[in-house]
């Protein structure tokens, strides 16, 4: 999966009907609607969008055929492997008709090479590790979390020893249990579901 690092805009002309994408970066779908009205253009003859966010998704045509235009623009955000974006397209009807299949392949096409073009990052998921670390343990933990540059969510002192959570690359999860467990000699106390 890929996230926008940032908005990038494509406009193309299609027998003579201007298509203006833009695409933006999301991370709820409170803001893919407050960026939908910010897209809107007033003298536009279609206002069109589709949002991917998780498993969350929305796609609207504002008037085109039903499925011509919403539906191909969140496949082409699919076919990519994006997550967290939003694509609105601004079409000015030039006066000759695409017909639907026209009206797919011009709506898909024009956010598929908007995304082509981006700058992106691969998302790499995340999980968390907690523990209890004796307090005999925390310079062993501690040298494995700047080994690994592994980041603290928490951290807290009981009675027993030290209480870490940490943010992991879930694919090298394994490793880094492996990691504690071998530097303590198996005395961390794992807490939650480590695997």
């Amino acid at each position: 999966m890929f996230r926008l690092l940032e908005p990038v805009s494509l406009s193309v002309e299609i027998k003579k009907s201007r298509f203006i994408a833009t695409c933006l970066p999301i991370t709820s779908s409170e803001m893919a609607a407050e960026l939908i009205e910010k897209c809107r253009v007033a003298d536009a003859t279609h206002n069109c969008w589709a949002w991917r966010l998780g498993d969350s998704y929305r796609f609207n045509d504002d008037g085109e055929p039903g499925g011509s235009a919403g539906r191909p623009m969140l496949a082409a955000i699919d076919g990519q492997s994006y997550d967290g974006v939003l694509a609105h397209v601004a079409r000015w009807f030039g006066g000759i008709k695409l017909g639907v299949g026209g009206l797919v392949r011009a709506y898909g096409n024009t956010v598929a090479q908007a995304l082509r073009e981006a700058n992106k990052e691969i998302i790499v998921p995340m999980g968390t590790l907690s523990f209890l670390a004796s307090f005999a343990d925390t310079y062993a933990v501690y040298g494995v979390i700047n080994q690994k540059k592994l980041t603290k969510l928490s951290e807290s002192y009981t009675a027993d020893g030290v209480f870490f959570e940490l943010s992991v690359r879930l694919d090298e999860k394994s490793q880094i249990i492996e990691l504690f467990n071998n530097a303590t000699g198996a005395r961390v106390h794992w807490l939650g579901d480590k695997e």
